[in-house]
């Protein structure tokens, strides 16, 4: 089969691998039907996961059809058209019980990390049944692709720990694709006014299909008194950073209000300067996290019933053979107006 392999920093082919095969009694075999590229995969090809070795397939995202099954697999059949969680878990261990499959002692993120990925014709799925949800009638790939990763990804490390409730004023530092998952789904905890800050004019136009209120400029010199003025000077409740550099870091903290929370989604490759002697005082709680998928059921029953419309991400489209062409495009988002990059067999 022909995959997407990764060979060190800046590095990558598609070129000939071998087919997957059964590994262990749970594990199935699924044909890549569409799939996408993360952010997190271009953070690899910086090098900024040292995890990831020379050799591997990347991607995490994906829709297909299962051709194989393990023997111990039951509830999933060859035929069954299904997503492809970006985590994989073992549903019975310590960190499962807790709904923490992130941090599963035998899974977790693993595809295209520390196994091969899903930006190849075929992959191997571990622990199967609690790792894939099974695509309902009527859901195109274009909607739901965007639940392997990026939509449970805002939702659950921006606006679940980021505690948005009924009424608050929440920011989204970052228009990227995980950024407008979190404000597409702020609005279920209530809140009453989105604000997208970003430098890109496009993103932040997007932005407002997204679910955002309002936006800022924050290449503006008066970006935060812009943005304060939309919060009678106070701040806003719930600042969710979904880009993953120190700066965008520091902006969340500054317009966060006393007795709220910074949620940082974004995936950082160097250390940031958390300034505590300042933010002691102001009763400010820090979330982290890696996505879970422990909401992905109830995400796919919205998007299944047409509460939240995840193709709208789709904005360029190629095929398996252009998937060279399709890292251009992503990797070049600002220029290309980029947010997810569909490939299909």
């Amino acid at each position: 089969m022909k995959a997407l392999v990764y060979h060190g920093p800046n590095h990558k082919s598609w070129e000939e691998v071998p087919d997957p095969k059964i590994v262990n009694p749970t594990d199935v075999i699924v044909q890549v039907d569409t799939t996408t590229i993360c952010g997190s995969d271009l953070h690899i090809l910086k090098g900024d996961v040292p995890t990831v070795t020379d050799g591997r397939i990347l991607g995490h995202e994906g829709v297909g059809t299962i051709t194989e099954v393990g023997s111990a697999v039951g509830k999933l059949v060859v035929g069954d058209r299904v997503i492809i969680s970006c985590i994989t878990s073992c549903g019975s261990c310590s960190y499962c019980d807790q709904q923490l499959f992130s941090h599963c002692l035998n899974n977790g993120w693993i595809i295209g990390h520390l196994i091969d990925g899903t930006q190849a014709e075929y992959v191997r799925i571990p622990f199967a049944e609690s790792s894939l949800h099974k695509l309902p009638a009527g859901l195109s790939d274009e909607a739901a692709v965007m639940l392997s990763d990026i939509l449970p990804t805002g939702f659950e490390i921006g606006v679940r720990n980021g505690r948005v409730k009924p009424g608050d004023v929440v920011a989204v530092v970052g228009s990227g694709p995980v950024g407008l998952s979190a404000m597409m789904t702020a609005g279920l905890y209530g809140a009453s006014r989105i604000i997208a800050i970003d430098l890109d004019e496009n993103r932040l136009t997007q932005a407002r299909t997204f679910g955002a209120t309002d936006s800022v400029n924050s290449g503006s010199a008066g970006w935060m008194d812009e943005l304060m003025a939309m919060t009678d000077g106070l701040g806003v409740d719930v600042a969710i950073e979904a880009v993953g550099i120190p700066q965008t870091f520091g902006m969340a903290t500054e317009i966060v209000r006393p007795g709220g929370t910074v949620a940082n989604v974004g995936v950082h490759g160097t250390s940031v300067e958390l300034k505590l002697q300042d933010l002691w005082i102001k009763d400010i709680a820090i979330t982290t996290g890696l996505v879970s998928t422990s909401t992905t059921p109830m995400l796919l029953k919205l998007v299944a019933q047409g509460k939240l419309t995840p193709e709208k991400f789709a904005s360029h489209r190629f095929t398996f053979d252009a998937i060279m062409d399709a890292y251009d495009t992503f990797s070049r988002a600002a220029e290309t107006k980029a947010l997810k990059v569909i490939i299909t067999r």
